[in-house]
């Protein structure tokens, strides 16, 4: 797989629409034609510590692995491994294996390398619909409404120009419950949040984009639950955050530019790894995914004296 080498990312990302940088990712080159295998390519999207975003990365490769089935048999569940940091100004490729088609599901494996080394692997299952039992956890109640919480701005006054521009930029909207932990972690440290988010504006009505936004919106803040819990935000001086692997479970059909409350919070953190788990509600109450996810956490250690 030496020869597999995705694309460079093009444009001013100083300029980029974030909108049409999230869909520029999500449209993936069907390189079949000249492979006669299932390979596609993708960018990547400009990041400022040069780290391809794990959510990116999830969403492509769900991406390539439905271009591959009918459009009626949709994706259930995944689970994928972070093998390698990613490079954000190289482009990916994406292998996909067709590993099972039955009557009512499939199973896909997808590899995503840059320079012909695999940076993430993921096994996803799709089923048609078809109906059956049906039951769900209940939307937590008394939660605020995202139109009376402030916005990322509110939360960034004073912060220099180019750190704000990272959060600003990008095109998820975020609604922290009870607030963020960009710069600091206010009030109890617990290890639980919730959080409101869509995308900053609509996006077009292709059910495969809105699961694939939805993978990559989830892997936005999962991790802040266990950063919480001992009073560790973002930007703490030698803080190392990685994530090690991702869960998605889709149950309904949601879009993501209306507004959605990810429930997050952290049963266990040990030997500098921490779990997160998550449930996205449509502003409705309907139960749209379950998420889990495993992190590494390295803090510096203070020097005795």
């Amino acid at each position: 797989m030496n020869d597999l080498d995705g694309p460079r990312t093009g444009g001013d990302e100083a300029s980029e629409d974030p909108i049409a940088s999230l869909l520029a990712v999500l449209e993936l080159s069907d390189s079949a034609a000249r492979t006669n295998e299932d390979i596609f390519t993708g960018v990547s999207q400009w990041m400022p510590l040069g780290r391809v975003y794990g959510g990116q990365v999830l969403a492509q490769s769900l991406i390539a692995a439905a271009r591959t089935l009918p459009d009626a048999r949709t994706v259930h569940s995944m689970h994928g491994y972070f093998l390698r940091p990613g490079d954000s100004t190289q482009g990916i490729t994406f292998a996909v294996d067709r590993i099972h088609d039955g009557r009512s599901f499939s199973t896909r494996r997808t590899q995503a390398y840059q320079q012909g080394v695999p940076i993430f692997s993921m096994i996803a299952s799709f089923q048609d619909e078809e109906p059956g039992l049906e039951h769900q956890e209940a939307m937590p109640d008394g939660v605020p409404e995202p139109d009376d919480l402030p916005d990322v701005e509110d939360h960034l006054k004073g912060v220099h120009p180019l750190t704000k521009r990272f959060f600003t930029d990008r095109p998820v909207d975020l609604r922290h419950i009870p607030s963020p932990i960009y710069l600091t972690v206010d009030g109890e440290r617990m290890p639980r949040q919730a959080v409101w988010m869509r995308t900053r504006r609509a996006l077009p009505d292709d059910p495969r984009m809105h699961r694939a936004a939805l993978a990559y919106m989830s892997d936005l803040t999962i991790q802040e639950s266990v950063l919480r819990a001992h009073g560790v935000g973002w930007a703490t001086r030698g803080l190392k955050v990685a994530s090690l692997d991702h869960g998605m479970w889709w149950h309904r059909f949601g879009r993501v530019d209306e507004w959605m409350l990810y429930v997050q919070e952290s049963p266990s953190a040990r030997g500098g790894r921490g779990l997160s788990t998550g449930r996205i509600y449509a502003r409705d109450g309907r139960l749209l995914a379950s998420v889990s996810q495993e992190i590494t956490v390295r803090l510096p250690v203070a020097k005795a004296t």
